[in-house]
């Protein structure tokens, strides 16, 4: 087995993601923090979506190896103690827009089985030894992605070619939708509250013929040129990633598309919400 990580910052002024790594629980990961639309800065300056990807990363590494219950069980708990550290900084997490939030994807493996654990809109993927790739969670942001995106492209469309004019039109959008997290009209994510303990996805898949398995945060998603007549198929997008990875490795990936934002700096050509995101992956290969 082989295992490769990749973490490089965005444009951001901190890294919000994180990288798990438990050798002793054979438990890997990745969690991207976001932060709360009312600031927050620690003694030391992070954010709230820094110290939320921090505090889940240290949860999880922190896991002794004899500790064997599940990973649902094991991610509600560390939900729970980013809702204790939000309430000793003064965080109002009766609002949600104060709250430090972070999507994530965790594994844990066996010698039969590969257990998971998501949210938001990290995402786990499967390489076959027939070369069949399979995603096996699902991007819960992606609805509430979609919406947004449409009105940055209309303003593509209307002849809008800097990225701080079209996010300004799109942030009542964005805003609006921190109220609707851990809803069944939203999406999940792990903000330090019971609700997100509901839309927590959990599973196992066993590793008959299974040759790679890649996680990665959102930042490393396979860019998608606009317009194009390409399928909006997102699974076709997953495939492509995939191979791209086990073609290239992760680093080389990562960076090939670090240049093709540097490209692109007002987000045009491939539409996007940020300049160039944090982008996190692990990939494994057996």
């Amino acid at each position: 087995m082989e295992i490769q990580h990749f973490s490089i910052q965005g444009t951001g002024e901190w890294n919000e993601d994180a990288i798990v790594i438990n050798e002793k629980q054979r438990l890997y990961g990745v969690i991207d923090g976001a932060t709360s639309l009312v600031p927050y800065r620690s003694a030391e300056g992070e954010t709230g979506g820094r110290l939320a990807s921090q505090l889940l990363k240290g949860y999880f590494e922190r896991l002794s190896d004899g500790d064997r219950r599940d990973l649902e069980t094991l991610t509600i708990e560390a939900n729970a103690e980013l809702g204790a550290a939000m309430r000793a900084a003064g965080i109002k997490t009766g609002h949600k827009n104060e709250l430090w939030t972070a999507a994530a994807a965790l594994i844990r493996m066996t010698d039969h089985h590969i257990e998971y654990v998501q949210a938001g809109d990290c995402m786990i993927m499967a390489l076959y030894r027939d070369g069949q790739v399979r995603t096996i969670t699902r991007d819960h942001v992606s609805h509430m992605g979609e919406a947004s995106m449409e009105t940055w492209k209309e303003g593509i469309a209307s002849g809008i070619r800097t990225r701080a004019a079209l996010w300004e039109r799109v942030l009542p959008q964005i805003v609006g939708n921190k109220d609707v997290m851990n809803t069944d009209e939203g999406y999940s994510v792990l903000n330090g509250l019971p609700d997100a303990d509901r839309y927590i996805e959990s599973g196992k898949i066993n590793r008959i013929q299974l040759a790679g398995l890649l996680l990665v945060t959102d930042g490393l998603f396979y860019p998608e040129e606009w317009p194009c007549a390409a399928s909006k198929d997102n699974g076709s997008l997953n495939e492509k990633l995939v191979r791209r990875v086990a073609s290239e490795g992760l680093e080389g990936y990562g960076h090939w598309l670090l240049a093709l934002e540097q490209e692109d700096p007002e987000c045009i050509r491939y539409p996007r919400f940020k300049r160039s995101d944090d982008k996190s992956g692990i990939w494994i290969t057996f």
